[in-house]
């Protein structure tokens, strides 16, 4: 199969780390992973903040980008760009686009994927292949518990990295208090919101938080790292990619 990457804003500016797995993690399975030189933000920042109409190139960009027809399906390591793609760009489109833009836009939307479903659902895999010898939770994201619905397709690949340490987030579904620009117009009761995940984070001793969103990522990572908690986060991508070394020949 061959698979376009789309690398979202925060991917390619902070976390280039999870981009990377997605690459190796999809090429080890036996795909050809591509990724589209002119993609951009997919507009969701615009959209959520009531800018609509100057999402309209940045849809037209995407729709260009990741329609050809010689890319079976385009993945997404964010569950929050994937829900934009799948329920917001047919709006721009409707509102301010052409109707050969909505006719792109749905091309595009039917063959576009967050990892864990495009792994689950269209690859057919649950076990990739991965070791992690460490303890870990995972924080399921708002996007895509609720706009995309992946449910447990995420903990489906996670309980089958061999020896890993997989312990239950408590109040797992409960968001973290990110939100995009809700940090920073409601930025009090965000605080609140992280100070909750972060203390159940903390109760579960895991050495790693996991996640398919490097937003959140990044909202629960900076409040551990300033509580120097020592608990890490690391995208889903990279825990999925990751294999045992082989042990060093022993010379007799």
């Amino acid at each position: 199969m061959r698979i376009a990457l789309f690398g979202t804003c925060l991917g390619d500016t902070l976390f280039p780390s999870a981009l990377q797995a997605t690459a190796v993690l999809l090429t080890r399975l036996g795909h050809e992973v591509v990724f589209p030189p002119g993609q951009t933000c997919c507009g969701q920042m615009h959209i959520n903040t009531g800018y609509q109409p100057d999402a309209l190139p940045l849809v037209e960009n995407f729709a260009d980008e990741f329609g050809d027809p010689a890319i079976d399906a385009v993945v997404v390591p964010s569950g929050s760009c994937a829900g934009s793609i799948r329920h917001q760009h047919h709006i721009v489109a409707d509102r301010y686009g052409s109707a050969s833009l909505r006719e792109r836009v749905e091309v595009v939307k039917a063959k576009t994927y967050e990892l864990s479903e495009l792994l689950v659902d269209v690859l057919g895999v649950t076990d990739v292949g991965a070791s992690f010898p460490h303890r870990v939770t995972y924080h399921p994201t708002c996007h895509s518990l609720r706009m995309i619905r992946v449910g447990n397709k995420p903990l489906r690949l996670l309980r089958e990295v061999r020896d890993i340490d997989l312990v239950e987030l408590p109040e797992a579904d409960v968001c973290c208090g990110f939100g995009g620009t809700f940090a920073l117009k409601n930025a009090e009761t965000s605080t609140a919101m992280l100070a909750d995940k972060i203390r159940n984070v903390a109760v579960t001793d895991a050495e790693i938080c996991t996640a398919g969103d490097s937003s959140c990522l990044m909202h629960i990572g900076g409040g551990m790292s300033r509580l120097r908690m020592g608990t890490r986060t690391m995208h889903l991508a990279e825990i999925l990619a990751s294999v045992r070394e082989p042990a060093p020949a022993v010379r007799s």
